[in-house]
């Protein structure tokens, strides 16, 4: 079993930064894709920012050049710097690992508890 802890969210001022993490605990055997998602009320879930285990990423065009995603293998963790936060950017963000469980079970996905990303005055 995989469990995703998700740390780092919090209230903020427009404009300034924070830096979320998630990070895979259990029994891992191979993490390929990850990424963040985002749901504010009233509104559907969306990809934010995505990264493959060679280190290719893609972003959704509402955070380019603002947002940051990484991820430390070693740590089974994936990052999200956030800069320069918009108020439009305030929602629940989600965690999602694509695992590899096994040759029997295959690839499943897996989500973080979500943490509250506040962006206000």
């Amino acid at each position: 079993q995989v469990r995703l802890v998700e740390s780092g969210g919090g209230l903020v001022q427009p404009g300034g930064s924070l830096r979320l993490s998630c990070a895979a605990s259990g029994r891992i055997f191979h993490i390929n894709d990850m990424g963040w998602y985002r749901q504010a009320p009233g509104k559907q879930r969306e990809l934010v920012a995505g990264i493959t285990s060679g280190g290719s990423t893609n972003y959704a065009d509402s955070v380019k050049g603002r947002f940051t995603i990484s991820r430390d293998n070693a740590k089974n963790t994936v990052y999200l710097q956030m800069n320069s936060l918009k108020p439009e950017d305030t929602a629940v963000y989600y965690c999602h690992i694509e695992h590899f469980d096994g040759v029997v079970t295959g690839l499943n996905d897996y989500w973080g508890q979500g943490t509250q990303v506040t962006v206000s005055s």
